[in-house]
């Protein structure tokens, strides 16, 4: 499956390159395939191992935080193998016969 997450902490201040440093550190180690982008991360695995990696995250941001919003949108396909993360993207591309910002 895959999952985009956004974890948003409130009443930290303005900046929050720390806290999401911490997250992409956690995501990075967690072995998952993961793409991250301005508004949030992607990543792909299954159910468990994911959902477990977003708990993760949501907590650690919690401890350094009064209050955190985090949204998650999962796309769950069970008759797609693995590597979705970068099929879907080859697939609009060879739609438009061009490659796509990433």
């Amino acid at each position: 499956m895959l999952a985009e997450f956004s974890i948003i902490p409130i009443g930290s201040g303005e900046s929050m390159g720390e806290e999401i440093s911490k997250i992409l550190d956690m995501v990075d180690k967690s072995g998952l395939d993961y793409k991250s982008n301005p508004m949030g991360t992607v990543v792909e695995g299954e159910w468990e191992e994911v959902m477990e990696l977003i708990k993760k995250c949501h907590c650690e941001i919690l401890s350094a935080s009064p209050r955190v919003i985090t949204t998650i949108s999962i796309d769950d396909r069970p008759s797609k193998p693995m590597d979705r993360i970068t099929a879907k993207i080859k697939s609009v591309e060879e739609r438009l016969g061009r490659e796509v910002k990433k």
